[in-house]
């Protein structure tokens, strides 16, 4: 009995342990299975308590009445399937006659605590249909990325999320977005893990640095073109506006509309053109926008305005063309000047780390989703890398990229160099690199107005 004591003792404190030390080791071992039994077990009284049950129909309690038999209980939503996964549980529930999604979403803090849980999120799957994704502990805290991810041609994962799933940038889904954050906020690591998962991709980066390329400067090796000053970024975004014209021309040149070719071959962007003749992808990285909105005198003005004014085309215009943008910076306001607020409305991903004011948080979640902006100005400061993230569905999400340092980041870039395509309209503006560190690149592409 001594033994069995001190053994019960042991593996206590080990657990415990485990629990405080890894999380997620603790989870994999004991966790998941304590947690299946306590939402089994507790499943029915806790849909009671939290108002998430419905009276039974008129004709069951009509014929328990008429067969002398018990009244039926009131109806749980039912549960279609219940998947744990390595941060949590995923609960499919079939709602009842006269339930809303809303329901659960409204309830989901108190299925939190009834169900010992750390984090309760949900979502409608379909109609009568509502997944339930459940935490066990702070993922956030120390983030693992999944070793295998749906990773596509222009999807990038950049970031946990956290109930468990992974976010991804996607670029054809969203093709612009902007990103907010103060200094120290972990918005250059955010920037690092999105290099670093297009860096294996057959697509073009296109960077501008205005803080003298300390940034993207040592990732020069993966990029076609870089810009550390507002007068080169001025010319670098002109030829992307160039570019931009001339893919326009390919495509119109291919678009195959006469009446023997089936609609699905009709091309609209550069997406639908054939892979031989289809132009490479551009992303445009922009590290601190305020540095090409801000002016000291009329030269710089008119500078500051043909900028803008491209970024603004580009935006507008550049999807179809395959040119997307990464808009960063650390503030993000109307008193930037004009277009500001028009460049804002094209930019459709929203990802906003911890901001020194609120109208910041306001530029980035004000006009899609007002409840983001409260959770924005709540992100504390030794939580760096916590970022709040949304679109204009009007949904956000709290993630947290993985701490890749900017070592990582460069071995990524230098490691794929050989993918780094030669762009005719960007050719001045490529980095200078040693001769004999220079990793092999691809041939120049040639230019769609010949192609």
């Amino acid at each position: 009995m001594t033994a069995f004591t001190v053994t019960l003792v042991l593996v206590a404190v080990a657990v415990g342990l485990l629990r405080w030390r890894r999380p997620a080791w603790y989870w994999l071992t004991f966790g998941v299975t304590l947690a299946v039994v306590r939402v089994l077990a507790r499943y029915g009284s806790v849909m009671d308590a939290c108002g998430l049950t419905v009276p039974p129909a008129r004709w069951r309690l009509a014929l328990a009445r008429a067969t002398n038999r018990p009244l039926p209980e009131s109806g749980s939503p039912r549960i279609l399937r219940l998947r744990p996964t390595r941060t949590g549980l995923v609960l499919r529930l079939k709602l009842r006659p006269g339930q809303d999604a809303f329901d659960i979403a409204a309830a989901s803090d108190r299925l939190r605590h009834s169900f010992s849980m750390y984090g309760v999120t949900s979502r409608e799957l379909r109609s009568g249909v509502v997944e339930v994704r459940m935490t066990g502990y702070d993922v956030l805290k120390r983030v693992q990325m999944p070793a295998e991810t749906d990773t596509r041609p222009m999807r990038v994962p950049v970031a946990l999320r956290q109930d468990g799933s992974v976010h991804y940038r996607d670029y054809r889904a969203i093709p612009h977005a902007l990103t907010l954050g103060a200094t120290e906020s972990g918005k250059s690591v955010y920037q690092r893990n999105l290099v670093a998962g297009l860096a294996p991709m057959d697509v073009a980066l296109v960077g501008i640095d205005c803080k003298q390329g300390v940034e993207l400067f040592p990732l020069a090796r993966r990029f076609s073109a870089l810009a550390d000053d507002p007068d080169t970024a001025a010319e670098v975004l002109d030829a992307l506006v160039v570019r931009m014209e001339r893919t326009y021309q390919l495509i119109r040149a291919q678009q195959r509309i006469a009446a023997d070719v089936p609609d699905a071959e009709i091309a609209a962007d550069i997406w639908n053109l054939p892979t031989d003749l289809r132009p490479v992808p551009v992303v445009v990285l922009v590290d601190e926008v305020a540095e090409l909105a801000l002016y000291a005198n009329k030269e710089e003005e008119k500078r500051r305005d043909r900028i803008i004014t491209a970024l603004v085309r580009l935006a507008q215009l550049g999807r179809a063309a395959g040119i997307y943008l990464e808009i960063c910076g650390q503030r993000f306001g109307s008193e930037l000047g004009k277009g500001i607020t028009m460049l804002r409305a094209q930019l459709t991903g929203r990802t906003a780390h911890r901001v020194n004011d609120e109208t910041s948080a306001n530029m980035a979640f004000g006009d899609i989703a007002p409840d983001a902006v409260l959770a924005a100005i709540q992100i504390p400061a030794e939580k760096r890398g916590l970022a709040i993230a949304g679109d204009s569905t009007g949904g956000w999400h709290r993630i947290r990229a993985p701490h890749t340092s900017l070592r990582q980041a460069v071995n990524i870039c230098n490691r794929h160099a050989d993918r780094t395509p030669d762009l005719p309209e960007l050719a001045p503006y490529r980095p200078a690199l040693s001769g004999s560190a220079d990793a092999p690149m691809r041939p120049t592409e040639p230019s769609p107005a010949t192609a």
